[in-house]
């Protein structure tokens, strides 16, 4: 298996991360224009917070989101890739963990339904685990 499988996924999660940033802009400035909150109150996002609506302040929350988790996949991923370590199981636990984010960004952003979102982190988090822990061993 060749190691541009594992990076698909990986570029699948980087478009995520570009979806939701364009999802963040087209939500956040109309209404910063509406409530005519200055952009300067954007300095600190958590106050910008304080003055936006919540859906448009949980799909910020979720861009944010992108840039934990999922930064330990890419380094997985690319190691994965850089050691010539990729094999099905690892493709295939990239792909689930591509799809347990989407089904948490879909959830956060649209309803935000935490027990739902909570159960999608730790079925993420388990799938990564493993990863980590079966390279883990190999390596050591």
């Amino acid at each position: 298996m060749g190691i541009e499988e594992i990076l698909k996924p990986v570029f699948v999660m980087a478009l995520l991360t570009f979806v939701v940033a364009l999802w963040m802009a087209a939500t956040r400035v109309p209404a910063m224009m509406k409530l005519k909150v200055h952009p300067q109150k954007g300095q600190d996002t958590r106050k910008l917070r304080e003055h936006l609506p919540h859906e448009v302040n949980r799909v910020a929350n979720n861009y944010n989101h992108l840039f934990e988790q999922p930064v330990l996949f890419y380094a997985v991923c690319l190691s994965l890739a850089i050691l010539d370590h990729v094999d099905e199981f690892f493709v295939n636990c990239a792909w689930v963990y591509v799809a347990l984010r989407i089904a948490h960004t879909v959830t956060q952003a649209q309803f935000d339904i935490v027990i739902v979102r909570f159960h999608l982190f730790i079925a993420s988090w388990l799938v990564l685990a493993t990863m980590i822990i079966r390279e883990s061993i190999a390596l050591f």
